[in-house]
């Protein structure tokens, strides 16, 4: 093992995967100068026909990757915020749609790289989390990873598979670091991880909330409170067995996402877990998530995102303490 940042092992899958098969290219904007740190070198190594500058134009950005897929290559799109995708939404849908619409005649291999998430108080356009807009569109399937080992082996499954992907990757998370195999390795779609086993109340997060979710829970066993940790890794596949049989064990249920709770993720794993395992719960299940507001920008955004406190406070909730 090695230990490389979340930045890094993006940069990693990248520069692997376009090593291994010459029709993956990188396409956005600002990626030849190395944005967030995650394409760069590409350019001098793959030269401008594989690794794309483009102008502000998402919709295009979006939409030529659905052609180019049709036609043989691998794209992987980079769409700097994932706030950017709504622009785009009308094309992401159709790459959802294509392979159905035409009887299966088309693959489309296309991954769009949606860089996510608050916490560094630069405002409402480039601070969301929104991975239940998507998680609503059928024929996409969706990534979460949480660490830099989940981060390089989801996004190489991301770029073999034949299905437009939509890889969400937290901002914070790019310069945390952790262990990365030094051999090649993948991470199957659809195969959750229990970060953390524990007895008392099953806990499911993603992306950044997996982090605090692990160092609320380490500190509350101290309590007795034991608290197992599960990241689904991704959402499209979700691997609802392993949630439900981690509910079965402990009864009770907490679920951490950084998106507002209306409609959010939270909303449709809970529902699944009540249709799956309502016998089983020993408490009603309690969801952690931002406001329904706006993510403003500045110190307000405190008031709005959620919080470690928020996260220790709904396990105790469910606990009954």
């Amino acid at each position: 093992m090695k230990e490389i940042t979340f930045g890094q092992a993006i940069n990693e899958a990248l520069d692997e995967e376009m090593s291994r098969d010459n029709t993956v290219y990188c396409i956005g904007e600002d990626i030849s100068s190395g944005l967030w740190g995650t394409t760069f070198g590409l350019l001098d190594k793959y030269g401008k026909e594989r690794v794309i500058d483009t102008p502000i134009a998402e919709a295009a950005i979006v939409g030529s990757c659905v052609g180019a897929a049709i036609g043989g290559m691998r794209p992987v799109a980079d769409l700097m915020f994932a706030d950017f995708m709504y622009i785009a939404m009308d094309e992401i849908k159709n790459a959802g749609l294509w392979r159905f619409s035409n009887g299966g005649i088309f693959s489309l291999p296309i991954v769009y790289r949606m860089p996510m998430g608050g916490y560094g108080r630069i405002g409402s356009d480039h601070s969301r989390s929104p991975l239940a807009s998507v998680w609503h569109l059928p024929g996409i399937k969706i990534a979460v990873p949480s660490n830099p080992n989940d981060a390089k082996g989801l996004l190489k499954t991301a770029i073999r598979d034949n299905n437009p992907v939509c890889f969400f990757e937290h901002k914070q998370l790019y310069a945390t670091p952790g262990p990365v195999p030094e051999n090649e390795y993948t991470i199957p779609f659809g195969m959750a991880d229990i970060k953390k086993e524990g007895a008392d109340v099953t806990l499911v997060a993603t992306s950044l909330m997996v982090l605090w979710s692990l160092e609320v829970a380490n500190s509350l066993e101290e309590n007795g409170i034991s608290v197992e940790v599960i990241d689904p890794r991704t959402l499209e596949p979700l691997d609802l067995e392993t949630i439900i049989a981690s509910v079965k064990k402990t009864g009770r249920v907490v679920l951490v996402e950084e998106d507002m709770l209306r409609c959010g993720a939270s909303a449709e794993i809970a529902t699944q877990i009540m249709e799956n395992a309502f016998d089983y719960l020993d408490a009603p299940i309690v969801r952690v998530g931002a406001a329904n507001y706006p993510i403003p920008g500045g110190p307000l955004e405190d008031y709005v995102l959620p919080k470690k406190e928020d996260i220790s406070a709904a396990i105790k909730t469910v606990m009954g303490k």
